[in-house]
C-alpha cells in the first residue's frame, strides 16, 4: 500500500517534472527566435578605404555604457545636400563592412553616410537585444548632432530588419525622414509567415513593429520593396506604406532580397525623388511655416 506521503512526493515530482518541460521549451524557442532574428558577424570585410574617399572609423558610447563603431563619409563639400547625413540602419546579417555598395550609391546622391553596427556586430560591444538596437541607433543619432548636423537634417535608413529601429528612433529623436528598404511590418507578422507551426505570435518578445510605428510618425516616409523578395514578402511593403501619412513615395526595386540594387537606376530614382519630397517638405510657405 503506498502511503499518502509517498503520493505527495510524486506528484510533486511530476509537477516539477512538467514546470522544467514547460520551461525548457519557452527557453529553446526564446533562443531559436533570437537566432532567427540575429546573425551577427564580428568579421570585418572591408576596411572602409576601399571606397576611395574620407572617411572616419568612429568610436562611441550608448546611454547604457555600451561601446560602438561606425563609420561616417561625409559628402562631397561642393554638394547642395552635403547639410543632409543618412543614418544607416542594416539588416540583421553581417555589419557596416559588407554594405559598401549602398554607401557608395547614397554618397553619389551628395548625402553623407555614417553607417553604425549595433552591439554584438562588428566591432560594437554589449549584448544584443531589441532595445538595445534602439539606444545604439539613438547614440548614432546624437554622434550626428554632436558633428554638427541638425535632427532635422538627418535621413534615418532602415535596411531590412534596421526599418525596425529607423522607425523607432524616428518615434523618439528628430529626423528630417525616413527611408524603409526591404523590410517586414513586424517580426511577428513575418515570423508566422515562415514558421506557421509555431506559436509565433503568442510567443514572440521580439517585435520590431514599424507597422505601428507609422501612424504616428509625420515626417516624409520612403518606402523601397522588391517583388522578388523571397525573405520578406512584397506585401509587408504595402502594408507599411498605407500606414504611413503623407508625404510618402513608394518605389518598387528589382532584384532579392539580399540583391536590390539589382537594377540600380530603379534604386537611385527612388532616392532622387525622395529627397526632392524633403527638400519641398522643407521650404516655407507663404506663413513662414515649414511644409
Amino acid at each position: 500500500m503506498v502511503r499518502p506521503s509517498m503520493k505527495r512526493r510524486r506528484i510533486w515530482w511530476r509537477i516539477l517534472f512538467w514546470l522544467l518541460l514547460i520551461c525548457g521549451f519557452v527557453f529553446m524557442l526564446r533562443r531559436f527566435e533570437h537566432n532567427q532574428v540575429y546573425h551577427p558577424s564580428r568579421e570585418m570585410d572591408a576596411t572602409g578605404a576601399e571606397l576611395g574617399r574620407p572617411f572616419e572609423n568612429v568610436f562611441f558610447k550608448t546611454p547604457d555604457g555600451a561601446e560602438l563603431n561606425g563609420w561616417f563619409f561625409p559628402a562631397n563639400t561642393n554638394s547642395p545636400r552635403a547639410h543632409l547625413a543618412v543614418l544607416f540602419c542594416h539588416g540583421n546579417a553581417g555589419n557596416i563592412s559588407t554594405r559598401l555598395d549602398f554607401y557608395e550609391t547614397l554618397l553619389e546622391a551628395g548625402l553623407s553616410v555614417f553607417a553604425f553596427d549595433y552591439r554584438g556586430y562588428g566591432r560594437s560591444q554589449g549584448k544584443l537585444n531589441e532595445e538595445g538596437t534602439y539606444l545604439d541607433a539613438q547614440a548614432a543619432h546624437r554622434w550626428l548632432r554632436e558633428k554638427g548636423f541638425a535632427g532635422r537634417n538627418l535621413i534615418a535608413y532602415g535596411e531590412s530588419l534596421g526599418g525596425g529601429v529607423a522607425s523607432e528612433l524616428c518615434r523618439r529623436e528628430q529626423t528630417a525622414g525616413l527611408i524603409l528598404q526591404s523590410t517586414f511590418t513586424s517580426i511577428p507578422d513575418l515570423g508566422a509567415e515562415l514558421f506557421p507551426w509555431l506559436p509565433v505570435r503568442w510567443m514572440s518578445r521580439i517585435k520590431y513593429d514599424t507597422h505601428a510605428r507609422l501612424p504616428q510618425l509625420h515626417i516624409p516616409v520612403l518606402v523601397m520593396h522588391s517583388r522578388d523578395d523571397g525573405l520578406i514578402g512584397f506585401l509587408h511593403s504595402e502594408k507599411n506604406f498605407a500606414a504611413a501619412n503623407e508625404p510618402k513615395i513608394f518605389c518598387e526595386l528589382q532584384g532579392d532580397h539580399n540583391d536590390p540594387l539589382g537594377e540600380r537606376e530603379k534604386f537611385v530614382e527612388g532616392i532622387e525623388k525622395f529627397l526632392k519630397l524633403l527638400e519641398k517638405s522643407a521650404q516655407p510657405d507663404a506663413a513662414g511655416r515649414t511644409l
